[in-house]
């Protein structure tokens, strides 16, 4: 376990400042985004996103962080050096299926991860979003440690940010989100490997809010790969679980934003 986390240590130092998320921006600015994600990679050679919603609590997607592996968060210093930080417990939602997300068919794809201390001051936590539905068209944001390139892990490993349109039929259970360009069809910007987890945001008018997380991603014209669809779980259903759960882990949420 601990020579594969290495190597994707030495993966994530070759990376540099690679892009992630497909077509998408730099997130890193200290007033961004990018300051409420981390990055989660896994013993089985996984990586994901996470979003911070406590000083020592992490909100992910449930099949980044399945039972049998190890996981641990990457900090990166101000040189951009990363260092592995441990993780002391993992809650996955207890209705979360596997075998239905690979469907690309709505499930609880949601997990906590409590850290073994504090995240660093740069990384600052985000409030989960209130109650509400949104609609097609609307504009969400989308930002993670994901590849530009599929099946080029070199290319991920820092914040990037997307602005993507609701498309389909949005509802509690799932939402799809498109290129307000290219609409899926062709290809545009979109979540790819790496982005798993990743926050669906909203813009508050001082802050941004946890809608929902990155589960899934398809290609154009819902072909394999990335920069069609991007499959999002929102917190909708969960939020309830996600509170109970911080608190039973010792890292209690402030009250939840008003719609």
């Amino acid at each position: 376990m601990i020579r594969i986390l290495a190597a994707i240590l030495c993966v994530l130092l070759a990376a540099g400042q690679a892009t992630a998320i497909v077509g998408g921006a730099d997130a890193t600015d200290e007033n961004g985004a990018g300051r409420h994600v981390v990055l989660i990679v896994g013993s089985r050679g996984n990586s994901c996103t996470g979003v911070a919603v406590a000083r020592d609590l992490v909100l992910t997607a449930a099949h980044c962080v399945t039972a049998g592996a190890d996981y641990r968060l990457v900090e990166f210093d101000s040189g951009q050096r990363p260092t592995l930080k441990a993780v002391t417990n993992i809650a996955r939602h207890p209705q979360f299926k596997l075998d239905t997300l690979l469907a690309h068919r709505a499930t609880a794809d949601v997990a906590l991860l409590k850290l073994a201390e504090p995240l660093p001051a740069a990384v600052m936590p985000a409030a989960l979003a209130g109650n509400r539905t949104v609609t097609v068209g609307e504009r969400l944001i989308v930002v993670g440690y994901g590849v530009a390139v599929r099946g080029d892990g070199r290319s991920g490993g820092t914040a990037m940010i997307a602005t993507l349109a609701v498309t389909g039929r949005p509802g509690t259970l799932q939402i799809r989100l498109a290129d307000p360009v290219s609409l899926g069809e062709r290809a545009g910007l979109g979540a790819c490997t790496g982005d798993s987890g990743a926050p669906v945001l909203e813009r508050g008018s001082d802050k941004y809010l946890v809608v929902g997380l990155v589960s899934w991603s398809t290609g154009p014209g819902d072909s394999a790969g990335c920069g069609g669809l991007t499959g999002v779980t929102p917190l909708t259903l969960y939020r309830d679980w996600i509170r109970a759960t911080a608190r039973k882990l010792g890292s209690p949420l402030p009250a939840p934003a008003a719609p």
